[in-house]
């Protein structure tokens, strides 16, 4: 029997409980929105999804910190996207809008952006500034995450 892990939906934020060996053999589906839990895509979060995900989801979560303003921020978006197609469902990945979520930055003590940080269990245990290409990205998670 395969083990039980928390993954937080990211259309409703509801706490689901997924055996893990479905999460790479098959979708799977969010049990209160019944939308996917991964769908090879990043999401923009404010700060209480942010928290709820990196609190209750027991995958990795990467959270690239960037600013609408930032032109390093606009060239990795779409490497950062192509790399959440890489690495979900091994990963959750989230943006946070370090404009208008002031106090998750201040709080990650984010001084340059763009910044990508990885959770586990709620903590952060690493973090990588500047753009990187797609591939760098996922090279870098999970030379992080092993």
């Amino acid at each position: 029997m395969s083990q039980k892990i928390h993954i937080t939906c990211p259309h409703c934020l509801a706490v689901n409980r997924v055996e893990q060996a479905k999460l790479q053999s098959s979708i799977v589906n969010c049990g209160k929105c019944h939308q996917p839990l991964f769908t090879g895509q990043p999401w923009d979060v404010n700060q209480a999804a942010f928290e709820k995900h990196i609190k209750h989801t027991e995958v990795p979560v990467l959270v690239d910190f960037w600013a609408p303003w930032c032109g390093p921020c606009k060239m990795m978006a779409p490497a950062y996207a192509q790399a959440a197609q890489m690495l979900e469902p091994e990963v959750r990945l989230l943006k946070i809008n370090t404009e208008h979520e002031q106090v998750l930055g201040a709080t990650y003590h984010i001084r340059s952006i763009p910044t990508l940080a990885l959770f586990k269990q709620g903590q952060e245990v690493a973090r990588q500034p500047g753009a990187m290409g797609a591939n760098d990205i996922v090279n870098w998670a999970r030379s992080v995450m092993a």
